[in-house]
């Protein structure tokens, strides 16, 4: 393995990159495996990093290319990484593609430097070449002469607009490769050079407005038109005027993202969007979102839709999303919506008439914020659930997630679903926490669970919770760890 090509391995490697743990464990095979594997780990370095101490030693690796060849350099604003940097066997700063200035300054703010410009310096200058960028607001820094230059080449580019507009200048005149661009857009100063730097790209390809006034989309829009036969992907929290979506003749994806008090989405009434196959919305009037599906719905493989507004999330606008699903989709795979018990029927013939569906999501309570939830429904009718997905869900239909409910099925209710899925594709369930595991977690679930894993009806069985473990950690194999040092723990007394 040792004596492959490097060409080979680096591409073996590069396949493994969300993987740091085994790419970090590659560095002590030998010499060549080592130079292979650090300019991948060091390409993006800052995913890597999300803890105060990780987040240390990445500091520390990055002030270490400030001393000279003797070790010495440090200004005093470093003194207090004197005893702990030693002069790096790498110059690891580089190989970085993505700079991302966010976590620059995240790194430096626990720590008592006050002047950055020498670290931002080891990252800006005519030697380095990134492809992404990632500017914070309020980015303060005097631009050497040329280090423009390594941003030519940046492909992907997000951008915070507040006290930025020297930035954005220089990005306007060197940056005309950029495919994928998300903007925080704040107040209507830098309208107009937002408006340069978009028009000035060659590709366009992927545009996400994160935070942006109304004021400015309506100034900002028109300069999406000249990259309409590119574009394919668009979140907004804001709607374009008609003739602008109208124009996206090759938009795949499609992310609206509204707001309780933005609920003004009238243009996309009869949109006709003759490319889409991805449809996510999020607090959007559900009887405007239902027509955009009918009038754009053949080749949706995707939708995704939550409302928080407890007006809209009743049985009737329910059923006419249902219906606008299983009316218009019939190449429709991955599908999450609100799940109701009065529209169990309407979801019944929606997996019988949507024959490609594989995925199925249900958000099940209406969610105020993450510490104070009002219910829409106070159960779910489980057997009456599980009885119409074991009976009509179509054979490619095999993982269901349950969202935003701490209400789980009885080990009965699980144990007569789990005899009516046999024979089928195993099964995956997921539910999202929302409060404590133990509540629902035993040991005669990790048993059931267990017993149909050997038969072959469950493929997987997961616990996961978005806001307290990172992921879609399975909570069950945490409580199987918990209770197995349990175990050992009275074994030892």
């Amino acid at each position: 393995m040792s004596k492959l090509n490097k060409d080979i391995l680096y591409l073996i490697f590069e396949e493994l990159q969300d993987n740091k743990e085994y790419l970090a464990s590659c560095l002590t095979v030998n010499k060549t495996w080592c130079e292979i594997v650090i300019p991948i780990l060091w390409k993006n370095p800052w995913r890597y990093y999300l803890n105060n101490k990780k987040e240390l030693s990445l500091l520390n690796t990055i002030v270490s290319h400030l001393l000279d060849e003797a070790g010495n350099g440090l200004s005093q604003h470093y003194n207090f990484f004197a005893n702990s940097c030693k002069k790096p066997l790498f110059n690891y700063i580089s190989f970085c593609k993505h700079l991302n200035l966010e976590r620059i300054e995240e790194l430096i703010k626990g720590t008592n430097i006050n002047d950055i410009n020498d670290i931002l310096n080891l990252f800006i200058n005519e030697n380095m070449e990134y492809t992404h960028l990632y500017i914070s607001q309020n980015f303060d820094y005097n631009f050497i002469t040329g280090a423009e230059i390594c941003f030519s080449k940046i492909e992907f580019l997000k951008f915070n607009s507040i006290g930025n507009d020297k930035f954005l200048s220089i990005l306007t005149k060197v940056c005309k490769s950029i495919k994928v661009l998300k903007l925080n857009i704040y107040g209507p100063d830098y309208n107009d050079g937002i408006v340069k730097l978009i028009e000035n790209q060659k590709k366009l390809f992927d545009i996400s407005f994160l935070d942006i006034d109304k004021p400015s989309c309506k100034i900002i829009e028109n300069s999406l038109i000249k990259h309409a036969n590119t574009i394919q992907y668009i979140s907004t929290c804001e709607q374009f005027e008609s003739k602008v979506f109208r124009s996206f003749v090759n938009l795949k994806i499609l992310e609206l993202n509204g707001n309780k008090t933005n609920k003004e989405w009238y243009n996309i009434r009869n949109l006709f969007l003759p490319s889409l196959q991805a449809l996510n919305a999020i607090d959007i009037p559900i009887d405007w979102f239902a027509n955009l599906i009918e009038s754009s719905g053949k080749k949706l493989t995707k939708i995704s839709y939550y409302n928080s507004d407890k007006n809209a999330n009743n049985e009737v606008y329910n059923r006419i999303l249902i219906q606008a699903i299983y009316n218009n989709c019939p190449n429709i795979m991955y599908l999450e919506l609100l799940y109701k018990n009065e529209n169990i029927l309407d979801l019944e013939k929606l997996l019988i008439n949507c024959q490609y569906l594989k995925r199925l999501g249900f958000y099940c309570y209406y969610r105020e914020n993450l510490f104070c939830q009002t219910e829409i429904q106070k159960y779910i009718e489980w057997d009456n659930l599980f009885n119409i997905l074991a009976i009509s869900s179509p054979l490619g239909l095999f993982e269901f997630n349950f969202k935003g409910t701490n209400e789980k099925p009885e080990l009965e209710s699980l144990k007569l679903f789990f005899d009516n899925w046999e024979g089928r594709h195993p099964i995956i369930l997921k539910f999202q926490m929302e409060g404590n595991y133990r509540k629902v977690i035993n040991d005669e679930l990790i048993d059931l669970v267990k017993r149909y894993k050997e038969k072959g009806v469950i493929k997987d069985y997961v616990y996961y919770s978005n806001f307290f473990h990172r992921g879609y950690t399975n909570i069950l194999d945490k409580y199987i760890v918990e209770v197995a040092k349990k175990k050992k723990r009275l074994e030892q007394d």
